[in-house]
């Protein structure tokens, strides 16, 4: 069995992106004082599926659309966090292009499966 949500190619490359900033995270090599960013980043990362899942078991298409919303705020927000963790330099460039250019494939997949509904 599977849910309708783990279907969509929006939440396979969300679950992807999470899954490669909570692996980012393990190599971070910075003062642990900063942990609550730390925690941040990660929260914001698996929100982005997380929503998209919570959002499809509403049965709603309204309130899917809305959490489909708060999904593209998290992404928006995961981004404004490594760029924190870039200029502070917890992040190497490539690294940072890297997930940069995957959360700018998942915007244009929530903003199309958003403007589809």
């Amino acid at each position: 069995m599977s849910y309708s949500y783990e279907n969509l190619k929006v939440y396979q490359k969300s679950l992807d992106f999470s899954v490669m900033v909570i692996q980012l995270v393990e190599t971070l090599e910075t003062n642990r004082k900063h942990y609550r960013l730390i925690e941040q980043l990660e929260s914001a990362a698996t929100s982005v599926a997380m929503n998209i899942a919570e959002g499809k078991g509403r049965y709603s298409k309204k309130e899917f659309k809305h959490f489909l919303y708060i999904a593209r705020g998290s992404l928006f927000e995961t981004i404004a966090l490594l760029q924190i963790f870039k200029k502070l330099n917890w992040l190497k460039t490539d690294t940072y292009n890297s997930l940069y250019t995957e959360s700018v494939e998942i915007h244009k997949m929530l903003s199309g499966l958003i403007n589809s509904i």
